[in-house]
C-alpha cells in the first residue's frame, strides 16, 4: 500500500521522523513524500529550496530502512478542491494520507482515500518553525531533527542562511 505525506518540511525533523516510523509499525506501506510550497525558498517561512528538501528527506528515508519511497516536490495551487487531483496528477498513485490536518483530510476523504491519522511527537518541540527560530538566534537545534538532516543544513551553509533572511525579513 502506498500512503502520501504531505509537508513543507523546513526542515524534515524528528516529529516527521516519528509518524513515518509510527504508522510503518501499524502498517506494510511505501510512502509518498509530497512536498508542498516547492516552489518557495529563501524565506524565513521556506528557507529551504525543493531541493534541498528532497535530499534531507533522502537520506532520512535511507536511514529509516524504507526500501521503496517516492519524493514528489509540488507547487501550491491555493485552491483546496482541487489539490487532491493537482497531487494525483504529479505523484504515483496511493491509496491513502498521513494527516492530521481536518481540510486534507476533508478533501482527501471526499475522493475516497482513506485517511492514516498518527499522533503529534511532543508537537511543541518539533515543529519546523521553532527549529528555524532556533537556527536563527543561533541557540541548539542539532537535536530536534535527524542527524543526517543536521549534517545537511551544515554542509549547505543552512544556518548562516536562515540567520540571513530572518535579519533581513525582521528589517523590513
Amino acid at each position: 500500500m502506498r500512503l502520501a505525506f504531505i509537508g513543507r518540511f523546513q526542515p524534515f525533523h524528528k516529529g516527521h521522523e516519528y509518524i513515518l516510523e509510527y504508522v510503518k509499525n501499524e502498517y506494510e506501506f511505501e510512502p509518498v513524500i509530497i512536498i508542498g510550497s516547492a516552489y518557495q525558498s529563501y524565506t524565513q517561512r521556506n528557507p529551504f529550496t525543493a531541493g534541498e528538501r528532497y535530499e534531507m528527506i533522502y537520506l532520512s528515508l535511507n536511514k529509516l530502512s524504507f526500501k521503496k519511497f517516492h519524493i514528489i516536490p509540488v507547487a501550491d495551487i491555493n485552491r483546496y478542491g482541487l489539490y487532491p487531483k493537482h497531487i494525483e496528477e504529479l505523484s504515483p498513485s496511493f491509496d491513502g494520507i498521513i494527516t492530521n490536518d481536518s481540510v486534507i483530510m476533508e478533501i482527501f476523504s471526499k475522493e475516497g482515500y482513506k485517511i492514516v491519522e498518527a499522533p503529534f511527537f511532543e508537537r511543541e518541540r518539533y515543529m519546523g518553525g521553532l527549529i528555524r527560530e532556533k537556527i536563527a538566534k543561533s541557540e541548539k537545534w542539532e537535536d530536534l531533527v535527524p542527524q543526517v538532516v543536521a549534517e545537511y543544513i551544515k554542509k549547505i551553509d543552512g544556518e548562516k542562511r536562515i540567520r540571513e533572511l530572518f535579519r533581513v525579513e525582521d528589517r523590513r
